[in-house]
């Protein structure tokens, strides 16, 4: 079932977006609100709270974010919280943010290292992904891990390239191991 939520307000969201032409200006909000969303999980507990009618919750979303947010991305949250379904409301706008990263051609790369990359480095591994992938952006994040030893270790979707020194020794070990 909640798939279903997150797709079907996730797509009625985009379309709005493009019918709009305000993809763009969206997309940029509604990432600032899971932001927002995350950091106060509070909001979404009491939205959620069988003991809170839907009326309060429409009041308290009323309340606290007109003015603040487009009143495309309010008609959203006061809809899912008269449906019922505030707390789906994290993975509906994750789809919303996947539908974007799709039509816009943009990937996300996770690169763990085994000491923190430089600026430079960085940007030259956001540049050979740009020419080896098919994606007009990618996003990316860092994270280190020190028993990799050296080397990278890259994930795109469900794609990993594994050059690090930990693997390359696990698999010299097995090959020598069956030799």
């Amino acid at each position: 079932m909640a798939k279903q939520v997150d797709t079907t307000y996730g797509n009625a969201l985009f379309e709005l977006g493009c019918e709009e032409n305000r993809l763009d200006d969206l997309y940029e909000e509604v990432n600032a609100f899971v932001g927002i969303v995350d950091e106060n999980e509070e909001l979404v507990k009491l939205l959620n709270h069988p003991q809170v009618n839907k009326e309060e919750k429409v009041k308290i979303v009323e309340e606290t974010f007109t003015g603040r947010i487009s009143d495309d991305l309010l008609g959203l949250l006061v809809t899912v919280v008269n449906k019922g379904h505030i707390a789906d409301i994290k993975d509906i706008l994750k789809h919303f943010i996947k539908l974007v990263k799709q039509k816009k051609n943009i990937g996300e790369a996770s690169i763990t290292s085994a000491i923190d990359l430089s600026d430079e480095q960085k940007s030259n591994i956001e540049k050979r992904l740009l020419e080896t992938t098919s994606y007009n952006e990618i996003e990316t994040s860092y994270a280190v891990d020190k028993s990799l030893i050296g080397g990278l270790v890259i994930r795109i979707e469900d794609r990993v390239v594994d050059s690090s020194i930990r693997t390359k020794l696990d698999t010299l070990s097995k090959t020598l191991a069956n030799a």
